[in-house]
């Protein structure tokens, strides 16, 4: 295991962060295995692979292709493979799910209503999310508190009692200039959307640009009112409040392929 690399130039707030957060996955790789992280390929999630790469390498990253994805996300992947060799697993929505969508309510249905927009994020980002985890003991994300207002209670550590597993976010007290100062120092990888004001970034059609002074996810479904903008993978259910959003058969999870 290499030993981690001490920066000149960073602040030593950020050097405690980053010796916190190493310590963290190294705990995370040996005492909740196997754990994940879950990508969405943001600038938080490029952080913690390079971590992840460097030293707790038994955690498997994972990512969501919706199969809408911009063309820069793609390419992104392709880095990663170059720069730390090693594939990301992916997982894909179930083509009958999304024929049957795109039958009834036609391609960009989720225009139309914060129902259907949800419906289409459960079919192509929750239930593959739920395959991702199968087997899993712990999964890891790049949330942050300083994302939105519906994360600034977001805990380093909790139990996710949908999933059954533990649900870590070592990021959460990092500031978005921490996270850009790490990737800047590292040279890490990352989106080149985020060069054209992109701060958030999942599907193309559901993300774009903001302007200065924004929320840092006033891009995604800029359309919909601030308390509708969750697609449903960091949002607790109760069994009693979850639901299909689609109607009709669906095969269950765990069956098909990745």
């Amino acid at each position: 295991m290499p030993e981690r690399i001490v920066a000149a130039g960073l602040s030593s707030v950020l050097e405690k962060k980053i010796a916190a957060l190493e310590n963290a996955l190294r705990e995370i790789a040996r005492d909740h295995a196997p754990a994940a992280l879950a990508s969405s390929l943001g600038a938080e999630d490029m952080v913690l692979a390079d971590v992840i790469c460097k030293h707790a390498p038994a955690i498997e990253i994972f990512t969501l292709d919706t199969g809408r994805l911009p063309e820069e996300t793609y390419r992104l992947i392709q880095l990663i493979r170059g720069r730390y060799g090693r594939r990301l697993t992916s997982y894909s929505p179930r083509a009958e799910a999304v024929q049957q969508y795109v039958a009834q309510h036609g391609p960009n249905a989720f225009y139309e209503s914060v129902e259907l927009r949800k419906a289409c994020c459960h079919m192509r980002k929750v239930e593959p999310l739920q395959r991702a985890l199968q087997g899993k003991k712990a999964w890891i994300t790049g949330l942050r508190r300083q994302q939105s207002a519906a994360r600034k209670d977001l805990a380093l550590s909790e139990w996710d009692a949908d999933h059954g597993l533990r649900k870590f976010n070592p990021l959460a007290d990092w500031t978005r200039d921490e996270v850009w100062s790490y990737i800047r120092h590292f040279d890490v990888p990352y989106n080149v959307l985020h060069d054209k004001g992109y701060a958030s970034i999942g599907c193309a059609p559901c993300t774009r640009a903001i302007s200065a002074g924004e929320d840092e996810r006033a891009g995604r479904w800029w359309w919909e009112q601030e308390s509708a903008k969750e697609c449903g993978l960091h949002v607790k259910q109760t069994a009693a409040g979850r639901e299909n959003p689609l109607p009709g058969p669906f095969p269950q999870v765990g069956e098909g392929v990745k």
